[in-house]
């Protein structure tokens, strides 16, 4: 009998009292106050400091790249005029300064008159006009493309020909972050082929805007990626390479020793100018403090002025509008610094 109609029946009194207990709490919430226990919220947030330190710091940037063929030079006409005479075939090889075309130039003259003082005749002599010829010359050495023909009428600075030079070089895109630390760069990086020979050092760098050509747009790694410049060196004649290949540049610019160095946390700004926040004493509020910035290797930065070694800053640049948590506002409640 007991356990036919008893059990069965404090069970279903257990299950009706839980119920019960989520269903409170599920609208009425937690009762966190403590005014029966006086037991007081202690926690506190605590911001993690740093010491500046000394140390060793190199800027160097590897920027993700690819093998490309240098773009074709262009061949222009210095002089208005008709193509008096080709001297180089179209697809032959040619060096820099080979004439490759005569362009020439007629200017009519006027005519002189003469009148013979006896019979007052006036006699015309016609003038041959006056000639100029001017070589035109190939840019660069490579494979020439003429498709200009002779005693075809040319412009000044119009396209006669194009030089391929056949050579290669790397080029990649820079992200801000890159150009700024770029500032300055060398002439030279070491540049990695995948799947090539060993490293070797690419003469030549250079570093300009960057593309706002789609077919170059497309072959950016990461399209999300913004991108503000890109860079470009020369492949050594003597290395073998690739149209297409992977490459990586690696650009050191500047080494710095024994320099005064935060974490890149701590410092609002990247370049020439920054903000940290020094904590002078323990319970004071930080201050903040305009320093000088030098190099930096992506994970600490090098102050050049405004900290000393020794002193503590914020590891963290504070957040606008970040302020004390009021445990009595249920909006602010936070039971990491309010307590469970």
């Amino acid at each position: 009998m007991v356990r036919r109609y008893v059990f069965p029946a404090l069970r279903l009194l257990i299950w009706a009292v839980i119920a019960a207990a989520l269903v409170k709490l599920a609208f009425a919430g937690a009762d966190v106050t403590t005014e029966e226990t006086g037991i007081v919220p202690t926690g506190q947030v605590v911001e993690p400091v740093v010491e500046a330190t000394t140390g060793t710091i190199t800027n160097a940037v590897t920027v993700t790249a690819s093998v490309v063929a240098d773009p074709a030079v262009p061949v222009r006409a210095t002089l208005a005029g008709t193509v008096s005479e080709v001297l180089v075939a179209d697809g032959q090889k040619v060096d820099a300064g080979t004439v490759v075309l005569k362009v020439r130039q007629e200017t009519p003259r006027d005519p002189i008159e003469k009148t013979d003082p006896e019979t007052g005749a006036v006699t015309v002599i016609e003038r041959k006009p006056l000639v100029e010829i001017v070589e035109v010359k190939a840019p660069v050495a490579g494979t020439l493309a003429l498709p200009t023909l002779k005693d075809q009428v040319v412009a000044v600075g119009d396209t006669v020909g194009q030089v391929a030079p056949g050579s290669l070089s790397v080029s990649g895109t820079l992200t801000p972050d890159q150009q700024y630390r770029l500032i300055g760069a060398p002439a030279e990086g070491t540049v990695t082929l995948k799947g090539g020979p060993a490293p070797f050092t690419c003469q030549g760098l250079r570093i300009g805007a960057a593309s706002t050509d789609d077919a170059d747009l497309e072959q950016v790694a990461d399209p999300s990626v913004s991108t503000s410049g890109t860079v470009t060196c020369a492949v050594p004649g003597d290395v073998t390479a690739f149209a297409g290949l992977g490459a990586d540049i690696e650009i050191v610019n500047g080494t710095a020793k024994d320099a005064v160095v935060v974490p890149v946390t701590s410092v609002q700004g990247t370049v020439q100018k920054g903000n940290v926040w020094v904590v002078a004493a323990e319970g004071e509020e930080p201050e903040e403090r305009e320093v000088g910035l030098g190099l930096t290797d992506g994970e600490v930065v090098e102050i050049t002025d405004g900290l000393e070694v020794g002193d503590l800053v914020l590891e963290f640049i504070p957040v606008p509008g970040a302020g004390e948590v009021d445990c009595a506002d249920p909006s602010q409640y936070d039971p990491t610094v309010c307590g469970a």
